[in-house]
Parts: C-alpha cells; structure tokens; sequence
C-alpha cells in the first residue's frame, strides 16, 4: 500500500476531512439561506475576513474569547446589513455589491492590520486567543471513530449545529416559511401581507452570521492569527457547495463533506514530490467541474419536462 493511500485510509485524514470542511460548511449555510430568500450572498468572503480580522484583534485587547466571538459575530452581521442597505434600499445590484464588500473587506482587513499588528501579512505578533478543543467523553474512547469525532475545535461541533439551526429556522419558523416564500414567488408573497424587502433583510443577516462563525474558526480556531485574504476563496466554494446540495441541511452539509475531503485530499498531496502551484488547484478545479456537471445535469431535467409535459397531453 503506498504511504499517500495509507494515509487516506487513517482516521486522521477523517480528522482532517471534517477540521477542513468546518468554515466551507458555515460559509454555504450562510449562502443557503440567503439564496432561499432569492437574494444570493456572495460577500461571505468579505464578511468572513473581518469576522476573522475582528475576533482576532479584539481577543488579543480583551483577553476574552467570549467578548471576541460577540464582536466577530457583529462585525459579519455589519457587513452582510451593508449589502442588504445596499440592494434593498439604494437598488444596486447585489452581485455588484457584494463584489465591492470583499474587496472592501480585503482592503480594510489588510490595512488594519498594518495598524495593530505592524504588519501587513499577518497578525502573528498579537497574542490572540484560540477557542478550545472538545474531547467527547464516550466517543473518544471508541477505536478509529474516537480519533475521528473526538478532540475537534469547538465551532466544528457548533459547525454541525449549525446544520440543524439551519433546519429549524428554514423549515421550522413563521420565518423561514416567509424566506421560502419570497424566494419561491416574492410578488405571491407580497400579495398576502409578506415585506419582501424585510424577509430578504432577515435572510442576509443570517447569512452574515453563519459566515461569520466560519470567519472566527479560521482564524481562531483553524489556525491562530489573521493573514491577509486567508478565506482563500472559501466564500466562493461555498456557492458551489450549496448549489450541489440543492440548499437543504443534509445535502449542503454532504456537499461540504465531499469539498472537505478535496480540500484534505489537497494537503496531503502536498507532501508528496508535485508542484505547490497544481496542489493548490486542486479544490478550485474540482468546484469548476462539480459546477459543469450540476449544470449539464439541470439542462437535462429542464429539456425533459417539456417532452412529459407534451407525452401527458
């Protein structure tokens, strides 16, 4: 057996699968939800980085994990106001706007860091605090599964609560009925009494604050200091993640398993003899062709409805 296929057989490639796909799996909540409202974010990238940037930052002034997971919490939810500000009130398109939030986000992250940390890469001479590990009691003691499930980050386990909030609030809530019903037919909606504008607001707040947490693991959790643009594209993944998982808890959660597994797949090819620069293609060609397959595939339903249709009559 060769040592990289070892490799991916040990639990600790399972460990690794699940410690990658924690911020993927907040990021596509937060696009999920506010697609369901029929107002997709693609900011989650800018909003993910001053999440990170801010926990960060105020962990290290504070010396308080709590008071740093409030003010990254806050900042990502500013953000994701700003975009809906910016579409719902001043009508700019939101794919305009939340391309100008990421660069924002990119810009003024880079920049206060210079500013705290005097240093434009990195936050690495700030004593930051990390949020802990959990050691599951029964579980870790069971063999292979123990080494998998157990000793994760806190937020890898909240990341999996996150997917049944994600249910409650959509499927469960006068609220998550309006989201669904605005996104589905928004003039419907509207007919009945629903503030459309209002449920689009509610949908992207919640997008900020699932991104949000997927910002405060990287840089808290994932690692343990800020670094410039370091979500890496991950915001962007996460459309791709949810539009594979059809925007339901289970298939957003198994897409962001199998873009996890990539992306470890990806770390551990790295230690073989194979140039950085392919290593680090790897989860971004894999979104382009996951992409071109759902979308070869949605071409097919759609073309096939019309000839039922036409076989019914």
């Amino acid at each position: 057996m060769s040592p990289l296929l070892r490799s991916i057989l040990s639990p600790e490639f399972g460990f690794a699968v699940l410690r990658v796909m924690t911020p993927l799996l907040f990021a596509a909540l937060g696009v999920a939800i506010s697609e369901m409202a029929g107002s997709i974010n693609i900011a989650l990238e800018g909003i993910m980085l001053v999440s990170a940037f801010t926990g960060v930052v105020v962990s290290a002034y504070t010396g308080s994990l709590v008071i740093a997971l409030l003010a990254g919490l806050i900042a990502g939810i500013i953000l994701a106001a700003m975009l809906g500000y910016f579409h719902l009130k001043l009508k700019a398109d939101i794919i305009l706007a939340a391309i100008a939030l990421n660069m924002f986000a990119s810009g003024i992250t880079i920049f206060l860091t210079f500013i705290f940390a005097h240093d434009k890469g990195t936050t690495s001479s700030l004593r930051s605090l990390v949020f802990p590990d959990i050691h599951i009691p029964v579980i870790k003691s069971i063999p292979i599964l123990g080494e998998i499930l157990s000793g994760h980050n806190i937020l890898t386990y909240g990341a999996l609560l996150a997917v049944a909030l994600y249910y409650i609030i959509i499927f469960k809530t006068p609220l998550g009925l309006r989201i669904r019903a605005v996104g589905q037919n928004p003039d419907a909606a509207e007919s009945v009494g629903i503030d459309v504008n209002r449920i689009k607001l509610y949908a992207l707040l919640l997008s900020g604050f699932f991104g949000a947490f997927g910002g405060l693991y990287l840089a808290m959790g994932y690692v343990s200091w800020f670094a410039r643009d370091m979500t890496a594209g991950r915001g962007f993944i996460a459309i791709a993640i949810t539009t594979l998982g059809g925007y339901l808890p289970i298939g957003t959660f198994l897409a962001s398993l199998l873009f996890g597994t990539v992306n470890a797949l990806a770390i551990y090819i790295a230690s073989l003899q194979i140039p950085s620069e392919f290593v680090s293609l790897i989860p971004y060609l894999v979104t382009v062709i996951v992409l071109a397959v759902y979308s070869v595939q949605a071409r097919r339903k759609k073309a096939r409805k019309p000839t039922k249709a036409k076989e019914a009559v």
